[in-house]
């Protein structure tokens, strides 16, 4: 199953406060806030939603496509992602700006506060899919992730008149998207892929309700955290897949990317949507327990000790031909 990723490719700059944001807000002085908070520490990773998910996969052997734009910088980047097969030869250098950049800061209890600066992203609505379908012989899912709002229309637009099956994931452009824009991307997605705050925001973007957008997707998987993830395909019953414990939480950032990456190389290797699931719900855990989107690796021992643990060891069976030797 050839899986092309759309979506943002950019370094992340991570910092931790050792403190509580809401110790520095006051409630009743929003229209006058003005803060800034001490960090312990400062990391520069590789990320982007696309990149991430990327990554997740190729640990797994899948082997997406990655579609995007970047800028000059780019070099060592593409080298990583090849090393950790991705194919990268779609991927647009533009001289439009530097490779987008994410700036997060985590406090103890796991709230962020962050930026994004997207530079050479704008260039991605000048890529077109036809080349890149011509390229790989044939497309079998396209993953529209958070990218330029205007690349992720024509994407979704491009694969749906070509008849390809797409999957939505808007991500944090829901909040700068609108409603008619949003309702284009999802309508007719073979996969919609929210957590549940982005679920209830989407809704609410939309003017559509939960229900009528999942009458309107293939099936809707919505990511609940500690509470693992909810598979919700049209027309059956809703299934809860719990998550694989973590033993520690270091940094939340990219861990919704993981399990993606985990879920699209279950599906791209036939599995069906629940083991998907459990794979992609091992991948965002070691995500979880490791600072930076891209730094965790999957040890095969461990990794089937945990799957026995959190769900049998017929599960973990299903699932030990994915993972590495």
């Amino acid at each position: 199953m050839q899986i092309v990723l759309t979506g943002s490719i950019a370094t992340d700059h991570l910092m931790t406060y050792p403190g509580r944001f809401t110790d520095s807000i006051l409630p009743d002085s929003l229209d006058k806030l003005s803060v800034v908070f001490l960090v312990d520490d400062l990391v520069v990773r590789r990320g982007g939603v696309a990149a991430n998910i990327a990554f997740g996969m190729g640990l797994l052997g899948a082997h997406p496509a990655l579609v995007g734009a970047v800028g000059d910088d780019f070099a060592d980047y593409r080298t990583w992602l090849e090393d950790h097969g991705v194919d990268t030869a779609s991927v647009l250098v533009s001289d439009l700006g530097h490779t987008p950049r994410f700036t997060c800061t985590t406090d103890v209890d796991q709230r962020q506060v962050g930026a994004f600066y997207p530079g050479a992203m704008s260039a991605a609505r000048d890529i077109a899919l036809a080349p890149v379908t011509e390229r790989l012989g044939g497309i079998d899912l396209v993953v529209v992730s958070p990218n330029d709002p205007a690349a992720m229309l024509r994407h979704t637009r491009e694969a749906r008149d070509a008849g390809i099956a797409f999957a939505a994931d808007p991500g944090q452009q829901i909040g700068s998207m609108d409603g008619d824009s949003l309702r284009d991307l999802l309508d007719g997605a073979a996969y919609l892929l929210t957590n549940d705050y982005e679920r209830d925001l989407l809704a609410s973007k939309t003017g559509w309700s939960v229900e009528e957008i999942a009458g309107r997707v293939g099936v809707r998987i919505t990511t609940l955290g500690a509470e693992g993830v909810e598979l919700a395909p049209r027309g059956q019953a809703v299934v809860t897949v719990g998550p694989v414990v973590a033993r520690e939480v270091v940094d939340p950032t990219g861990a919704g990317d993981a399990f993606r990456g985990g879920l699209l190389a279950g599906l791209a290797a036939g599995l069906a949507l629940e083991p998907a699931a459990r794979l992609g719900a091992l991948l965002g855990t070691l995500a979880l327990e490791t600072t930076g989107t891209q730094e965790y690796v999957v040890d095969r021992a461990d990794a089937l000790s945990r799957l026995t643990e959190a769900y049998g060891p017929a599960a973990a069976d299903e699932l030990a031909p994915l993972l590495p030797a």
